[in-house]
């Protein structure tokens, strides 16, 4: 696994959790909350620049069938903005349960329901990252996650 920061986004429809990892990809902390609406892309890509991340996760949320619906695309179009404003390489991985995971630990952790809204979001992003850097250390990335590829890359 390369060494540098990466980056995880949880994409809502209010709220996009942004997480981050130490260089060494060891460990997964929360960064921020960016509220969905005009700029929210480049707030993302303005967090990724400051923390001069290599790769940013973007969880794609599919149905336990493993089909895509209008918040997979969401998630789709917000990675290809973020593609063409930052750096880093953008890559989609699976997030089914992201949401779920994060939740139980903070009920198990006792924070309740309404105190989690706050924090969901970047705890869901923590949970994305989290899986994606043990893919990257297993040397699965290219098999489990989706690079977004930038407009005009011929690469």
């Amino acid at each position: 696994m390369d060494r540098g920061v990466r980056l995880a986004v949880d994409v809502g429809t209010v709220r996009v959790g942004v997480a981050a990892s130490d260089p060494d990809g060891l460990m997964a902390f929360p960064v921020d909350t960016v509220q969905r609406g005009k700029g929210d892309v480049a707030a993302v890509a303005a967090i990724a620049a400051e923390r001069g991340a290599v790769r940013v996760f973007v969880g794609l949320p599919r149905t336990l069938a493993g089909a895509e619906g209008a918040s997979a695309q969401d998630a789709r179009g917000f990675a290809a903005a973020l593609a063409e404003l930052t750096e880093a390489s953008v890559r989609l991985i699976d997030e089914r349960f992201s949401t779920a995971t994060a939740s139980q630990a903070m009920r198990s952790a006792g924070r309740s329901a309404k105190r989690q809204r706050q924090v969901i979001d970047q705890a869901a992003a923590v949970v994305i990252l989290e899986n994606a850097l043990d893919v990257d250390r297993n040397g699965n990335l290219d098999a489990v996650t989706i690079e977004v590829p930038r407009k005009g890359n011929d690469d």
